[in-house]
């Protein structure tokens, strides 16, 4: 094992860097809504959602369970996933031939991404996606060696029904993955006793929560489609779709994967992953799905390339450092768009708020809740709080004790499950149009609009903030119209 340490020695020098890399800007600028959202599902622990599974919540309930105010304790979690992917890079390379070059110039090339630093930088389903993913391609590139150990089988199954209990998606990969094997070869490694042993034990892992969207209606399907329809803010048009595949590495590893592509291919023993990467990307470009969806496949791509360059690097002294300039480079442009690099005060004049949707959703939250707060203690101070979306209700839900607000509700994705406003009592509402709101309340009251005193334009910046003191109808019969997915 310590040979093997001293001759890979490399990879795992830029998973340390990589890892205090992310550590040391986890608490820059804030919680996102969606880190928020998991601590709000985590607080109410059950085997499913109508948006996802129960995995994340769980890791966000048993991390405040150590600290409910420690963003950097939240995070580590995804700090970890994020690693691990890195690992998994160099594992690639290992598997499919490469020494200590191929392997550190994978794990550096993963690591200088721009997906795997936006996603391993917080808490959510992504960064697992990616790990979970990554982990398996590992172990299906040893159960393709000509002397292969079928006894991987079980792990396989294990990692897989982890992945399903983290994002129901994670079985696409999976199905077209098993699917090109089967066309492509070699078959040889399903006729074993170990293959339908993996497939129960993920079966077992996911059950549960399968048992919970047939007795929730399937919400998980309704809510792809809204996604694939567009509702999400991080949605993509088929153009998008195909010109982000050359941004999620970073535009300078593109040459990089794509040689990777070439190579897997050149090799019929790999081929099946080069299908799999063409399915998906058809697949999730005529459904409607979002770039990143697509994005677990560029380590394996990234792993390939970097073994086929190896030999142009062992004895050229001038490539490797440009190939080192090119991954540094690729690192730099990646974190200052999708760290938290930058100071909050310039983040407005910058662009990274142009190309990276989410860094507007991780400022301004307690000062939006602050502002919800004084509106209802000088209009209503017993109201009721109906937020547009589940981001608005986590933020208060995670902030609002300060002030002692109660409880929000909201009709979108898993809280409209958590049920709706006492009866008989005023409603503040934030978010909400007024022309939606007038199907609740006959003379909705302005009380204002939020601004996160920033200029920062994200989702909430500009929303209404209504007063409604007398309902149209009761909330039995409204809160079923007010449900929505996306």
């Amino acid at each position: 094992m310590f040979t093997k340490v001293r001759q890979s020695g490399g990879m795992y020098w830029v998973a340390t860097i990589f890892a205090a890399v992310l550590a040391g800007y986890s608490n820059r600028y804030g919680y996102h809504r969606d880190e928020m959202y998991f601590l709000a599902a985590g607080r109410r622990v059950d085997w499913g959602y109508p948006d996802q599974p129960p995995l994340v919540p769980l890791i966000a309930r048993g991390m405040a369970a150590i600290d409910s105010n420690s963003l950097i304790l939240l995070r580590i979690p995804a700090i970890a996933a994020a690693v691990a992917v890195v690992l998994c890079a160099g594992w690639m390379a290992r598997e499919l031939g490469g020494g200590r070059v191929a392997q550190t110039l994978s794990a550096a090339a993963v690591a200088s991404s721009a997906l795997l630093m936006a996603a391993g930088h917080m808490l959510g389903t992504t960064v697992f996606d990616l790990a979970v993913w990554s982990a398996v391609t590992v172990l299906v590139l040893r159960l393709v060696r000509e002397e292969s150990d079928p006894r991987w089988w079980p792990a396989v199954g294990v990692l897989v029904g982890i992945g399903l209990q983290n994002k129901a998606l994670a079985a696409i990969p999976v199905l077209v993955l098993a699917g090109a094997l089967a066309v492509t070869g070699p078959r040889k490694l399903f006729a074993t006793r170990y293959f339908p042993v993996a497939i129960g034990i993920a079966g077992l892992i996911v059950l549960p929560y399968l048992w919970w969207q047939a007795r929730n209606g399937w919400a998980q399907w309704e809510m792809s489609r809204a996604i694939a329809g567009g509702s999400s803010g991080t949605s993509n048009s088929p153009i998008a779709f195909v010109l982000l595949q050359f941004g999620l590495m970073g535009p300078i590893l593109v040459p990089l994967w794509i040689f990777g592509l070439y190579w897997l291919w050149r090799r019929p023993r790999y081929r099946a992953f080069v299908l799999t990467y063409l399915v998906l990307f058809t697949g999730y470009l005529v459904a409607g799905g979002k770039a990143y969806y697509l994005g677990g496949m560029y380590p394996l791509l990234l792993a390939a390339g970097a073994t086929g360059l190896e030999a142009k690097l062992a004895n050229h002294r001038i490539r490797r450092v440009a190939v080192g300039f090119a991954i540094t480079l690729n690192a730099a442009v990646s974190a200052l768009l999708f760290l938290p690099v930058l100071p909050v005060a310039t983040i407005r004049d910058s662009p990274v708020l142009a190309i990276n949707f989410d860094a507007g959703e991780t400022i301004g939250w307690p000062g939006f809740v602050h502002q919800i707060a004084d509106a209802r203690a000088r209009s209503a101070p017993d109201a009721e709080i109906l937020t547009a979306n589940y981001g608005e209700a986590a933020a208060i839900e995670r902030f609002g004790g300060t002030y002692r607000l109660p409880t929000p509700h909201s009709g979108h994705n898993a809280y409209w499950w958590w049920g709706p406003p006492a009866e008989g009592r005023p409603v503040l509402t934030v978010g909400i149009a007024e022309d939606q709101l007038r199907r609740l309340c006959s003379e909705p009251e302005l009380l204002g609009h939020i601004d996160n005193g920033l200029g920062i334009h994200n989702v909430e910046q500009g929303r209404p903030i209504y007063l409604c003191r007398v309902l149209r109808i009761s909330w039995d019969a409204a809160w079923p119209a007010v449900r929505h997915l996306g």
